[in-house]
């Protein structure tokens, strides 16, 4: 992700109208090879295998930290301490004690963390359809994230299978904070939890596997005064899926959906003598406007390189009315969601949140 980073910052010419231009200047890992990428990125005076060092460094400003989940609480700490700005990957710790120790440091630094996915122009449709109230009294709400790298044996036992460095909450702490982006900015808090969470594969080349691969969580929220049911799924585990992210909202009036499936295109319903489903092709219709032409599709690069923006942009104070970076507060309440998606398959019942309102 961090070569991502830096492929967005040198195609930062392409945005139109940016009120700051990003330069990559220093890079940590303790991988030489990883490293010795960097070297052909103008710009990048100090390549490091401590993070430390890149802390003391004068000229940051700001720190974008992809590590495993175990790392987050050390890293992101020390990134506050030496008054940094951060964007920090997702989930914001390995558990929430974790999540709640980094959002209770933030204090004035500017901290958001790291969720893609809504900068689809689909997804952006499907907030404001929801916005505006064209969908009438909400009805039910699906959000979810599937792919399938652990239908395969023969993958390596790598740190996102093992509880000590991702986390008791699995594949919730991988995917979870890209599905509940959407649902937590539109003011959609769970109120109860009923989860039901499987594990693939028990032992893989290299040791052995002991994270959740797939979570259902029932949830009930509070919206318009009426308690409107949503279900998130996060799945490494489902067939016929490589990297899909969905969204889906059904009303009275209404509904929207947006899948990445189809990266450029906006299923709508609307209620009349026939139920109906209508198809928009949206076409490259970012947030934030770039020299790329109108008919042609955004890829991942495309909605990378919009979160940057959507974190310069407010950082700066000029993000507008646009859609923001996920907040700390909000990676906490996903936390509060999968720990109580623990709980709940654990004692084989829903959980009633506490909190819900902060």
């Amino acid at each position: 992700m961090g070569r991502e980073a830096a492929s967005s910052f040198a195609r930062w010419f392409a945005l139109e109208g940016m009120p700051v231009q990003p330069r990559l200047v220093a890079v940590a890992d303790l991988n030489e090879d990883a490293l010795a990428w960097f070297r052909g990125v103008p710009g990048v005076d100090l390549l490091t295998t401590d993070y430390k060092e890149l802390l003391a460094s004068p000229d940051v400003e700001v720190v974008y930290a992809a590590v495993p989940h175990n790392l987050h609480l050390e890293i992101y700490e020390a990134v506050l301490e030496s008054g940094k700005d951060l964007l920090g990957e997702k989930p914001f710790g390995i558990d929430l004690s974790a999540a709640e120790r980094i959002a209770a440091g933030a204090g004035s630094r500017f901290v958001r963390c790291a969720s893609e996915f809504p900068y689809f122009p689909g997804a952006q449709a499907v907030i404001e359809e929801v916005r505006d109230g064209r969908l009438g009294r909400i009805l039910e709400i699906v959000a979810g994230f599937h792919h399938s790298s652990d239908l395969d044996p023969e993958k390596a036992a790598n740190w996102k299978r093992r509880s000590a460095t991702c986390g008791e909450i699995g594949v919730m702490g991988d995917l979870g904070m890209h599905v509940l982006h959407v649902p937590l900015r539109l003011g959609w808090r769970p109120r109860s939890v009923y989860a039901q969470l499987q594990k693939g594969y028990p032992e893989r080349p290299g040791g052995r596997c002991d994270t959740w691969d797939n979570a259902t969580v029932h949830t009930w929220v509070e919206g318009g005064g009426q308690e409107i049911p949503m279900r998130l799924e996060m799945k490494r585990m489902a067939p016929g899926e490589t990297n899909t992210w969905f969204l889906e909202v059904l009303g009275t009036d209404g509904g929207a959906r947006f899948s990445t499936r189809e990266p450029k295109t906006l299923w709508r319903f609307r209620r009349g003598a026939r139920q109906e489903w209508s198809r928009t092709d949206l076409g490259f219709g970012t947030p934030f406007k770039t020299i790329t032409g109108g008919i042609f599709e955004p890829g991942f690069p495309d909605i990378l390189q919009q979160m940057w923006a959507a974190f310069l942009a407010e950082r700066a104070g000029s993000l507008g009315e646009r859609f923001g970076c996920a907040r700390p507060a909000e990676a906490v309440a996903a936390h509060r969601v999968f720990a109580a998606a623990l709980e709940s398959h654990r004692e084989e019942k829903t959980i009633v949140m506490e909190h819900a309102d902060e």
